[in-house]
């Protein structure tokens, strides 16, 4: 009887297994017979983007219908790389599903040259094809390259905000200002941009700030009775026993306050991560894992990364669940109650270090990184 049932069951296997080879060996194979081409506009156009046009229409590119022998529908992504390259690395100017031409923007033809290492204001040479397929399988790309000349601008966002960084025996650093020492930025109001505040961690001693890593030009300290000065060797404010502070201060009217902090019943997180729209540049980027944040070692509160990050929108989140999370609603900084919400941050395209503190949920995101 088992020597009856195991021949049974290898039979239904090998007709199960026939029709298969059958069904594939009859499946129609879609082949691509003529590759796209660009038509337009003219070969060696040149360029000169300006910012203020970032949101007009640089160039339509156009280009000839791909053919595949079969009635199919045909999706097109328009590349470009730079003169000479192998478009492994290409950056996509933008696609359509079965129009034969599209419309690139200053601000995309821009971001694109950069992201290939464009020098801006300098005239540069560049490829372009485009690349057609059948549901991502069947690809063929532009035999020809159309050149275009493009000279860029920076693409650097305008960012004319002042950024104090904390110095001194205190604080994390030390007093050594070089470019590479780890020192702590103050957390700027996105509401009124002249209120700084920081609350974390102080050693017993002194400190002041300064406003160019790496420079002693600019500092800001203690004048004396609750007032700031910003002014070359300012005045040193003094923390008399290690612990938690809030310091808070304004450019506009000189008050500053240093109070104690009671951080003995705040969460200590084993991760503080970044996520959102920003991350990809689509709606992707708020699923999956979000980045990891480095914590710093003088601080379990405060955190830190470099990351690019696309137009879009973001947020901060503990132990990469959405239990707890912390956003904002005022672009590159802000703190509670002057920027600091549960909402999504704005963000635009840019390389940025960014420094989040879990305590009250102030956040700094400073663009225009190497």
């Amino acid at each position: 009887m088992k020597n009856i049932t195991k021949s049974v069951i290898a039979l239904f296997a090998v007709l199960a297994l026939s029709c298969s080879v059958e069904d594939v060996e009859d499946r129609p194979v879609i082949q691509g017979i003529d590759t796209p081409e660009l038509v337009a506009p003219e070969n060696d156009k040149s360029y000169v983007l300006l910012e203020e046009n970032a949101n007009d229409v640089a160039e339509r590119f156009v280009w000839t219908k791909a053919t595949y022998d079969g009635d199919v529908e045909i999706g097109y992504k328009l590349l470009i790389d730079v003169k000479g390259g192998d478009f492994t690395k290409a950056i996509e100017l933008g696609g359509t599903s079965g129009a034969t031409q599209v419309e690139v923007t200053v601000k995309t033809l821009n971001n694109a040259i950069i992201a290939l290492g464009g020098t801006p204001d300098v005239l540069g040479s560049y490829d372009v094809k485009v690349m057609s397929s059948l549901s991502g399988v069947q690809n063929m790309i532009s035999k020809t390259p159309l050149t275009i000349l493009v000279n860029a601008y920076t693409g650097l966002l305008a960012y004319s905000f002042t950024d104090w960084y904390l110095i001194g025996g205190a604080v994390e650093g030390g007093w050594d200002n070089n470019v590479d020492t780890k020192h702590q930025p103050m957390f700027r109001g996105g509401v009124n941009p002249n209120i700084y505040k920081f609350t974390g961690y102080f050693n017993a001693g002194n400190f002041k700030l300064i406003s160019v890593k790496g420079s002693w030009a600019s500092q800001l300290g203690n004048a004396g009775n609750n007032t700031i000065e910003i002014k070359d060797n300012a005045g040193e404010f003094t923390i008399s026993a290690s612990g938690y502070y809030t310091f808070t201060f304004n450019v506009e009217t000189l008050a500053y306050t240093l109070v104690p902090y009671n951080a003995a019943a705040a969460s200590v997180y084993s991760r503080i991560g970044f996520l959102g729209s920003s991350r990809t540049g689509t709606d992707a980027g708020w699923s999956g894992d979000d980045s990891e944040m480095t914590v710093s070692a003088f601080s379990p509160h405060v955190w830190s990364m470099n990351i690019s990050l696309f137009d879009g929108k973001g947020k901060f989140r503990a132990n990469n669940a959405w239990d707890k999370n912390w956003g904002g609603d005022t672009e590159f900084s802000g703190f509670t109650g002057n920027g600091a919400s549960g909402g999504d941050i704005p963000v635009a395209k840019s390389k940025y270090k960014i420094y989040f503190n879990d305590l009250d949920g102030s956040y700094l995101m400073l663009p225009n990184q190497e």
